[in-house]
């Protein structure tokens, strides 16, 4: 076979002076194909209408604590309803240690630790007066969800509407949920967020007040004893109510 051709020519590059280049020229350029950000594709067809349903509730309930808190004369009442669920009752293995100057200067925790099920805070608050509505329970059917119903339902005047704001998970629209709405006739009004809008429930800003105040780090004997610290969080919140305001309503971007 004939020697000698002009076929390209062998280079000795090493594999990292290689990578710097393949570096110099990604950061020379906007294009990252290294690295990955997330982003969520609206999968609702009504994500528009939905979304500003919720806003111009949220914009009438903060005119009218405004004017003096709940609306008298119109006698309604909103109250965002919303779940967490998957709360894992976590027990120690072994016991924490102090913090030691010079040697950890945290709380020391072991590892390993023990599993004794889950729990879900299912939630309402009040957008006029900040009350937190709750139970904690095991799971989140339409029972557990009705249980909080009734709750909600006895903390208000008789003949007043109640506005719930909450997303479409199967209990709140369940046969059994519409039954018992059923027996309660103009006492509740659905507001719904749109699918993949739970940013839009104020509910989310009170478990993530939840969250912070009580419920990281904790380490519990029992499932009862979750349950117990939970209420005991929310009745210490209770005390001192503060009520979530929506502040942005630019309906024309969002």
């Amino acid at each position: 076979m004939p020697s000698g051709g002009s076929g390209p020519k062998a280079t000795n590059v090493s594999f990292g002076e290689a990578a710097h280049t393949v570096h110099r020229i990604l950061a020379a350029n906007p294009v990252r194909p290294h690295k990955v950000t997330y982003y969520l594709e609206k999968r609702d067809e009504d994500f528009d209408r939905k979304m500003h349903e919720v806003l111009i509730t949220y914009q009438d309930v903060n005119l009218v604590n405004d004017t003096g808190g709940s609306d008298p004369a119109n006698r309604k009442f909103t109250v965002c309803v919303d779940e967490k669920p998957g709360i894992q009752a976590l027990a120690r293995t072994a016991p924490d240690l102090s913090p030691v100057p010079g040697i950890h200067p945290t709380v020391a925790r072991d590892y390993e630790y023990k599993r004794l099920g889950t729990a879900s805070i299912l939630a309402g608050i009040d957008l006029h007066t900040g009350h937190i509505f709750a139970n904690v329970e095991r799971r989140h059917r339409s029972k557990e969800f009705i249980g909080l119903l009734e709750q909600i339902d006895a903390g208000y005047p008789p003949g007043a509407q109640i506005r719930i704001v909450l997303d479409n998970h199967s209990a709140h629209i369940s046969k059994e949920t519409r039954a018992w709405l059923a027996k309660h006739p103009n006492r509740f009004e659905y507001v719904h967020t749109p699918k993949h809008g739970s940013w839009l429930n104020l509910a989310e800003c009170l478990f993530s007040k939840m969250t912070r105040a009580f419920l990281r780090h904790i380490r519990v004997a029992s499932w009862i004893e979750l349950k117990t610290r939970i209420l005991a969080g929310i009745e210490a919140m209770n005390e001192a109510p503060v009520v979530f305001r929506w502040r942005k309503f630019d309906f024309a971007n969002n």
